[in-house]
């Protein structure tokens, strides 16, 4: 099989809104920390020296959301209550969600803001495939060229109620993106709020998801490299992460040899 990443990285040496800590414990220091663990919880003394080098294992230590990076973002992300029951958490979202096949849907000649309904329907034409239940849908929008930079979380294009809408009619459960979110950017909705008086404008995308039980995977990336718009399968199993409402994600695509 052939696999292709459709993961941007967590990656603490480009722009984020929520900057990222990452710190790197090298071989040598992880040799002297673990001898000092089994001293002071273990009582056993041991001398690190003895190591090849000196050296024993490196350690990571990040501080970050679990919205960093490609990710899943799971009901209880869009609010504390939900019209069907209680959101679940991402630790506890069916597995089977997430292996699924997938397809691409190319908005990204769309300008900033979201497209309706109408336009994905004009997608569905083109391409001569209409999302089937389960389905994994993701959104090509052309964002992902600006990752690691400012304009990322400000130029691209969301979804409206009436596209979200569309798609779980269809029975999909998981709608992904290319860009910052499935929503417009943040100025984008409020300028759109300030100028209408409609709250409707505000995260339709996402507040749709405290009327219907569906999940998002934000800020992915090389949509534009599957060589056609059907015919594989995306695994995007999110980290399980207990009574959180988000979860990092190794999304790839797979196609048969």
């Amino acid at each position: 099989m052939r696999i292709i990443d459709l993961s941007t990285p967590v990656d603490a040496g480009v722009w984020e809104p929520n900057p990222i800590e990452h710190t790197v414990m090298s071989p040598a220091e992880g040799a002297l920390h673990m001898a000092e663990a089994m001293r002071t919880k273990h009582d056993l003394d041991f001398d690190p020296a003895v190591l090849p080098g000196g050296e024993l294992l490196s350690l990571d230590f990040l501080r970050l959301t679990s919205h960093t990076g490609t990710h899943v973002d799971a009901p209880s992300h869009y609010g504390s209550t939900a019209a069907y029951g209680r959101p679940r958490d991402v630790d506890e979202l069916p597995l089977d969600w997430f292996v699924r096949p997938g397809v691409v849907l190319d908005i990204s000649d769309a300008p900033v803001g979201t497209v309706d309904s109408d336009r994905l329907k004009l997608q569905f034409d083109r391409i001569d495939y209409t999302p089937r239940p389960m389905d994994v849908v993701l959104l090509h929008t052309g964002a992902a060229r600006l990752s690691g930079t400012p304009a990322y979380f400000t130029d691209f294009t969301g979804l409206d109620r009436s596209a979200t809408e569309l798609l779980l009619d269809l029975g999909v459960r998981v709608i992904g993106t290319d860009a910052f979110s499935l929503d417009a950017p943040f100025g984008h909705m409020i300028r759109e709020y300030q100028r209408t008086g409609d709250t409707g404008v505000l995260w339709p995308a996402h507040f749709l998801g405290r009327e219907r039980e569906y999940c998002q995977i934000e800020r992915l990336n090389h949509l534009e490299t599957l060589p056609a718009p059907t015919g594989f399968t995306v695994s995007c199993l999110p980290v399980k992460i207990r009574n959180a409402g988000a979860g990092w994600a190794r999304a790839v695509a797979i196609l048969p040899s």
